[in-house]
């Protein structure tokens, strides 16, 4: 009798276990709807022959990300939009907003994912249905909340394929330079033309395509962290700041709270930059009218403004120009994503900084179009 039941529970147990293994591996893709229009909030200047700088504040949801071709359709419906107004030509710079490539860790996931009513919900349901894989993640990852860690390194392979497939075909698509956001990624570095993840810690990157879709010159590393960042991600080196060469000039990256460091832009003048974009995120809601926190990290010896003394909008705009203007640097786009991941509300209104003046997106819905003619 004994034995009888011992086996009928063995036999509970696989049968228990091949109903999990089924159901973690169950992924379906239903129908989705997402606004693909665009508006132009700002568009400055003179249509000539140096090209133009060109942000997409996007709107995005979990749900765009479930597919990178729904991601790669919303992005190319605003290129498309973009085009038929005459913003799109040659020695076009297209800039997306900070994290635009990170959220890709939650492709192919099931519909609890993108249906949790928050990011811990959303957590469990990811390490439920990918428990070898979140497991593994989770032995190897190196620094700040394990859980967190283990969620943006377990698809680290295809998220890095994802981002170069979709930014760069688009890049290759519509002919113009593309300054592809950021991802986040252990150890990353680009190898034979490709963008390949190592098994370090986690970087916050952003790669330049180029109008043939290939990558330009070396991912920019996110050097100064933001205190929810530097939680998971290590700073890059100050030194590894570099420029490329576009049809529009010699362009630089500075990642999010970066652009508030004035020797991260003198290290871009010292290797010729003349343009600046600046992929950023800020997290709601409210924030954007809140008083400015200041640095979270190695604030510099001189401070333009103090903590409380502005609210954030004000200090992102004014940092940005106190480290244009002394280096020279002729024109600059800073560029917010918008949309909802569960409870984290992104915000931050993207602007222009040109001629020692920022001009701003209005507030408001929907996805926007910032253009500024050079």
């Amino acid at each position: 009798m004994r034995k009888f039941l011992f086996s009928l529970l063995i036999l509970a147990l696989l049968a228990l276990a091949g109903a999990y293994g089924y159901w973690a591996a169950l992924r379906p893709n239903g129908h989705y709807l997402s606004d693909l229009r665009i508006q132009v909030a700002v568009d400055q200047g003179t249509p000539g022959q140096n090209g133009n700088l060109l942000g997409i504040q996007p709107e995005l949801f979990p749900g765009d990300y479930q597919d990178p071709e729904r991601l790669r359709r919303k992005l190319e419906a605003y290129l498309q939009q973009a085009r038929s107004l005459g913003l799109i030509n040659p020695k076009t710079i297209v800039i997306l907003p900070e994290h635009i490539g990170s959220w890709l860790w939650i492709k192919g996931e099931k519909d609890e994912v993108y249906q949790a009513r928050g990011r811990d919900e959303a957590f469990q349901w990811l390490s439920l249905s990918n428990p070898v894989r979140f497991a593994k993640a989770w032995l190897s990852a190196r620094n700040g909340h394990r859980g967190r860690n283990a969620r943006l390194r377990m698809k680290a392979d295809e998220m890095a394929a994802d981002y170069q497939a979709l930014f760069g075909g688009l890049a290759k698509e519509f002919g113009v330079t593309l300054v592809a956001g950021s991802i986040v990624l252990p150890t990353p570095h680009i190898e034979n033309g490709v963008l390949t993840p190592g098994n370090g810690s986690l970087f916050n990157i952003s790669v330049v395509f180029g109008t043939d879709g290939a990558p330009l010159g070396v991912p920019t590393h996110q050097v100064f962290p933001d205190r929810d960042n530097r939680r998971l991600v290590q700073p890059g080196d100050p030194g590894d700041l570099d420029v490329v060469d576009t049809p529009a000039g010699r362009l630089g990256v500075l990642i999010g709270t970066d652009s508030w460091y004035p020797d991260n832009y003198r290290r871009l003048q010292a290797k010729g930059v003349q343009l600046l974009a600046i992929p950023a995120f800020v997290a709601g809601p409210g924030h954007w009218q809140t008083p400015w926190r200041g640095y979270d990290l190695h604030p510099p010896a001189a401070l333009p403004i103090q903590p409380g003394e502005v609210t954030e909008q004000q200090a992102w705009q004014r940092l940005t120009q106190a480290g244009l203007t002394p280096v020279g640097i002729s024109a600059g786009l800073s560029v917010f994503m918008h949309g909802r991941f569960w409870d984290v509300v992104a915000e931050g209104q993207s602007f222009i900084s040109h001629n020692g003046q920022a001009e701003e997106a209005p507030a408001g819905f929907g996805a926007r179009l910032i253009n500024l003619w050079l």
